[in-house]
């Protein structure tokens, strides 16, 4: 295919979005009364400026399909996707070179400048061992084809807390995902060029997820982060550094009462004052 972009050449600053597009509940609340099942996308990424996949953490999938995907989405949107399990739920590390390039070559790169970061995620039991989880960053490729890959860690135990894994990430250029809940480490130390956010508070009684002031809050953290600061009411492992370039932020509302995680990533989106693109037909 030809030669394109990162998608942080052209993107805006901050995106919002959810984990997929696939959801009964969200037929009641998100998805207009009789969309088509096939259209589901298609309406998600007129409202929304980021999707996570997880589909593809538990399969490969056809080139075809992220073909398809980077057709019915917006020119302007953006597919993060979950890295193959069998990548990352292993013993050894330093032993998942196969798998990483199973995934990689399965047609991720039909996405173009739609493809977002790549998120490798690990068990919660998955232990920080300094020597083979450098190994592993080492296998992570630079590019599918023409197009440039930027990966992001979503570590899950508490043993990665420390100052050596973040050296270890910086070195590789990898970031690491933030999430604000209790069952897994919340650190909000910055280690990539972008910022990645997971946010799996959603509240089943609050109609938007997040009560209005966390969705201030959230929104005042994302403008820092893409302005290149980083948030003081976050916890964090080091002293926050000095203030640093602009950045691209991805905020996912994507677990908690997660039928309220559509409402809660449009209120962000308004308040950041980005209006998605909202063209074409969504029915027939």
């Amino acid at each position: 295919m030809p030669s394109l972009p990162s998608a942080s050449s052209a993107a805006p600053a901050i995106r919002v979005g959810v984990g997929g597009w696939t959801f009964e509940p969200w037929r009641d609340n998100f998805f207009p009364k009789g969309l088509p099942h096939s259209r589901e996308l298609r309406y998600a990424s007129r409202k929304l400026t980021a999707i996570e996949v997880n589909g593809t953490y538990y399969g490969t999938l056809k080139p075809a399909s992220f073909q398809r995907w980077a057709e019915e989405t917006p020119d302007d949107f953006v597919l993060s996707l979950k890295a193959t399990r069998y990548a990352t739920n292993r013993r050894v590390l330093a032993e998942a070179g196969e798998s990483i390039t199973r995934f990689v070559d399965s047609g991720i790169s039909e996405l173009g400048n739609k493809l977002g970061p790549i998120v490798w995620q690990f068990m919660p039991g998955k232990v920080f061992e300094p020597e083979d989880f450098e190994a592993f960053l080492a296998l992570l490729p630079k590019k599918a084809g023409s197009l440039t890959l930027r990966h992001v860690v979503d570590v899950r135990h508490e043993s990665f807390m420390t100052p050596d894994f973040l050296a270890l990430a910086r070195r590789y250029r990898v970031a690491t995902v933030f999430a604000d809940a209790d069952k897994f480490p919340s650190f909000a130390d910055i280690t990539g060029d972008f910022v990645y956010a997971r946010l799996m508070a959603s509240e089943a009684d609050i109609e938007t997820g997040y009560a209005e002031a966390a969705l201030d809050a959230w929104a005042g953290r994302a403008r820092l982060w893409a302005d290149g600061g980083a948030p003081a009411d976050l916890p964090s492992i080091e002293e926050l550094p000095a203030p640093g370039a602009k950045r691209e932020v991805f905020v996912y509302f994507i677990n908690g009462a997660k039928e309220r995680a559509p409402a809660a990533a449009m209120a962000l989106l308004e308040r950041l004052g980005t209006a998605p693109r909202q063209d074409g037909p969504l029915f027939g």
